[in-house]
């Protein structure tokens, strides 16, 4: 019984992992067809989410704490990619 515990959770970690990898790569495959206005209008939208949620979690702890993580390293990667687009140009 507890070999099939821990051999289920080490294939539920493999798919945990390989699904953020894939989301992480449909989302850096998303922000290629954006141009460089819309990348800027999603990093403002997404900086406004992440002041909303940083000040709901100082008020009351939110389910998902993680997701504030998320959302900053998302921001990251739309400033990277806006500019890498800035520098092609």
């Amino acid at each position: 019984m507890i070999i099939l515990h821990k051999q289920f959770r080490i294939l539920n970690l493999e798919f945990n992992i390989f699904y953020t990898m894939s989301k992480k790569i449909d989302f850096a495959q998303s922000l290629k067809e954006l141009d460089a206005e819309a990348l800027q209008a999603k990093i403002k939208e997404d900086e406004l989410r992440m002041k909303k949620l940083t000040f709901a979690h100082a008020i009351a702890p939110l389910e998902n704490p993680q997701s504030i993580r998320s959302l900053r390293k998302d921001i990251a990667r739309l400033k990277t990619a806006l500019r890498q687009k800035q520098l092609a140009v």
